[in-house]
C-alpha cells in the first residue's frame, strides 16, 4: 500500500490550486449580476444626473456638472416635491419597520410550535410575499372603494349598524398614507416572518430547558434566550425592511398616483413621473443618485448602533 504523497509535494500543488480558485470562481456568477444589475446602472445614473437629458428633444445632452442636484436641492422651484416626497419615504419607513419586524416577530413565535397542520398556516401567511405588488395594489385598490358598496366601508358600516358613512380612504390626505401602510404590512410581513422563524429554529433548545430549569416564565426566556438568539435576524430584517420601504412606488403608482396633493408622492414615484411625464432623465437620475446616498447613510447609521449596542452590553 502506497503512503499519500507529502504536503507541498509536486503532485499536491495542482489539487491546491485548483481548491483556491474554487470559491472565486463560484463567486463569480453573483458578482457578475451584481456589476451588470446594479453598479453599472448605478454608474449610469451617476452620468446622467451630470447632464441635462431630455426625451422630447433632439438636441444632444448638455453638461450640467451639479446643476441638476442644484435644483432638486436648493432651488425653490423643484426642492419642495423633492423633499416632501423623501418626506414621505422617512415616515413610511418610521412607520412600517417597527410595526412590521414586530409583527413578524409574533408570526413568527405562533408558527414555531410543533403542532398539526402548521405548514398550511405557514403557507397562508408567507402567500401575499409571492403574489406580484401589481395585482395585491388593484386588490386592495377594490377594497378601500369609496363608495358605499367597498368593501371596507361596508365592513365598517355593518359593523356599526350603519352609524359609519362612507369614507375615501385613498383621496383624503388624512388616510391615503395610513392605507398604503396598511397594504404593505400585510404583504410584506410574511418574508420577515419566514426570515425570523428561521432564525428561531437555529436556537439550541438546550438553552430554553436550561433556562426552564432555572425557574424562568415564559417572559424571562423569551427575553434571556430568544431575543439574544435572534440579535443577528433582527438587525438583517430591519435592515432589508428599511431598504425595501424606501424603494415604494408599486403601492404609490397604482392606487394614488402620489395624491392627494402629493400627500403619498416617494422620490422613486417622483423620479419616475420626472423621467416620463416631463421627460427629463437628467435631473430624475439625480432623485435616485440623492436616495441611494441617503438610504446608504441610514444603513451605515443602523449598523453603527448596533455595533455600539454590542460593545456596551
Amino acid at each position: 500500500m502506497t503512503a499519500p504523497p507529502p504536503p507541498g509535494s509536486p503532485r499536491t500543488r495542482p489539487k491546491a490550486r485548483r481548491e483556491e480558485w474554487a470559491g472565486p470562481l463560484m463567486a463569480l456568477p453573483a458578482l457578475a449580476g451584481l456589476v451588470l444589475f446594479v453598479a453599472l446602472p448605478f454608474a449610469m445614473a451617476i452620468g446622467l444626473s451630470l447632464f441635462n437629458v431630455r426625451l422630447d428633444s433632439f438636441r444632444p445632452p448638455e453638461f450640467f456638472a451639479l446643476e441638476q442636484y442644484r435644483r432638486i436641492l436648493v432651488s425653490s422651484e423643484f426642492s419642495g416635491d423633492f423633499y416632501r416626497a423623501l418626506g414621505n419615504n422617512v415616515l413610511f419607513a418610521a412607520v412600517i419597520v417597527p410595526v412590521q419586524v414586530t409583527a413578524a416577530l409574533g408570526l413568527a413565535l405562533l408558527l414555531n410550535r410543533p403542532l398539526r397542520g402548521m405548514p398550511v398556516f405557514r403557507t397562508f401567511f408567507f402567500m401575499p410575499v409571492v403574489f406580484p405588488m401589481a395585482l395585491i395594489a388593484t386588490v386592495w385598490r377594490l377594497i378601500f372603494d369609496p363608495g358605499p358598496d367597498g368593501m371596507l366601508n361596508s365592513v365598517l358600516g355593518f359593523a356599526t349598524f350603519g352609524l359609519f358613512s362612507p369614507h375615501d380612504w385613498l383621496g383624503e390626505a388624512s388616510t391615503a398614507m395610513p392605507s398604503i401602510m396598511l397594504l404593505s404590512l400585510w404583504q410584506g410581513v410574511g418574508l420577515q416572518m419566514v426570515i425570523i422563524l428561521a432564525g428561531l429554529q437555529g436556537i439550541p433548545g438546550q438553552l430554553y430547558e436550561a433556562a426552564e430549569v432555572d425557574g424562568a416564565g415564559r417572559w424571562q426566556r423569551f427575553r434571556a434566550v430568544t431575543l439574544p438568539g435572534l440579535r443577528n435576524t433582527l438587525v438583517f430584517v430591519a435592515l432589508v425592511t428599511t431598504i425595501l420601504s424606501f424603494r415604494l412606488f408599486d403601492q404609490v403608482y397604482i392606487l394614488t398616483r402620489g395624491g392627494p396633493d402629493g400627500a403619498t408622492s416617494t422620490v422613486m414615484h417622483l423620479a419616475v413621473t420626472t423621467a416620463f411625464a416631463e421627460s427629463n432623465v437628467g435631473r430624475a437620475a439625480a432623485m435616485t443618485v440623492v436616495l441611494f446616498v441617503v438610504v446608504l447613510g441610514l444603513t451605515l447609521l443602523q449598523r453603527r448602533l448596533v455595533t455600539q449596542e454590542r460593545e456596551i452590553s
